[in-house]
């Protein structure tokens, strides 16, 4: 390796289009890798056409590489061996980063995987047509890659059991809270009139999926009429419920006064890789419940209440319990001391410690 900074390629595909959570993870952390001295980042996308827009998207002064190749293509190639070498479009690098999953072909550089969660490993059949090598993509990189990330402990421990992995060859790196998130207010007037948002409601925010446990959601909301209007931010489809709105995809600044302004926020997933979701709401002093599960008992700790999955009655005297006194299970402070113990800048530091290991190794 040359002397100075790691040069480190990322790749920066998830950045193109709607953001969800794989996209909101790597625009913060290729803007926390930018202010560190000791990394040379650039990024690639992996897309036919659309790569040129990664210019647009990334922070100042991080170059953009494309990979003029349709990722469809490039996945049936990088299943069977390291051609193209990512390095052959985007020239010599330290680190070859896979931030979704997927881990690029390469050279000489070292490779750094991102495992978000593995619940298509449980559930294949709810994979779309096109991802449906991806079980096998995840299982061939978590081989090849001299390090992997992942956002919770919970997902680490998944990951060296499912992939038969070395757990000291994962480094978990857990994800961070914008700051803008602790000085969210709720929506002023004139933005509750435009996405049609009732005087109090309940918050589904994230994107909608087999996983994500809307039809338990639905059920325990229809049971207990008592509850406000559920509204679903994001993209969907989402349930079509007889008290239920639906916003579609939202701006930052829209989704965290959307957050802020919420009796409760829910997030009902069957599996989680991190749920950060959850960390907003509680920046935002916002009253969660969440489902029982190894990843979100992680990330929410003793602030949010905890249902098991698919207890319909439980769901719904929790989220009861959440509008009538928002406060009973934990109060303002510890909830914005624990979501502030969760920063970008930390996730940035423990991926870099990823890198050299990556490198040494």
């Amino acid at each position: 390796m040359a002397e100075g900074p790691l040069r480190v390629l990322l790749d920066g595909t998830p950045l193109l289009g709607a953001r969800t959570g794989i996209g909101r993870y790597t625009a913060a952390l290729s803007e926390e890798l930018t202010s560190l001295s000791e990394v040379d980042l650039r990024a690639v996308a992996f897309t036919l056409r659309g790569w040129r827009k990664l210019r647009k998207v990334l922070p100042h002064g991080v170059q953009a590489r494309g990979m003029p190749v349709s990722a469809r293509l490039l996945r049936a190639s990088w299943l069977r061996s390291q051609l193209p070498p990512v390095e052959l479009f985007a020239g010599p690098t330290d680190v070859v980063h896979g931030t979704n999953f997927v881990l690029p072909g390469r050279f000489r550089a070292a490779g750094v995987l991102t495992i978000h969660d593995l619940a298509f490993f449980d559930e294949p059949g709810e994979l779309n047509p096109s991802d449906r090598t991806l079980p096998e993509l995840v299982r061939r990189g978590a081989r090849k890659a001299n390090v992997i990330c992942t956002p919770t402990s919970a997902v680490a421990d998944a990951v060296a059991e499912k992939l038969d992995v070395d757990r000291d060859k994962i480094v978990v790196t857990p994800l961070g809270v914008n700051p803008a998130w602790f000085t969210a207010r709720p929506p002023e007037d004139g933005v509750r009139a435009r996405l049609r948002l009732p005087e109090k409601y309940l918050l589904f925010a994230g994107a909608a999926g087999p996983r994500k446990g809307l039809e338990w959601l639905a059920k325990a909301h229809d049971a207990a009429p008592d509850l406000p209007p559920l509204v679903f931010a994001g993209p969907g489809p989402f349930p079509r419920l007889p008290r239920s709105g639906q916003t579609g995809y939202l701006s930052d600044v829209d989704l965290r006064a959307v957050v802020a302004g919420a009796a409760a926020l829910v997030l009902p997933s069957r599996d989680e890789g991190f749920g950060l979701p959850v960390l907003e709401a509680m920046a935002s002093d916002v009253a969660v419940v969440c489902t029982d599960i190894p990843a979100l008992r992680e990330v929410a700790g003793d602030c949010a209440t905890l249902v098991p999955y698919d207890d319909v009655d439980g769901l719904a005297d929790a989220l009861r319990q959440a509008v009538t006194d928002p406060h009973a299970t934990t109060t303002s402070t510890a909830r914005r001391t624990h979501a502030a113990g969760f920063t970008w800048r930390n996730c940035a530091l423990r991926t870099v410690e990823a890198y050299h290991q990556a490198v040494a190794r």
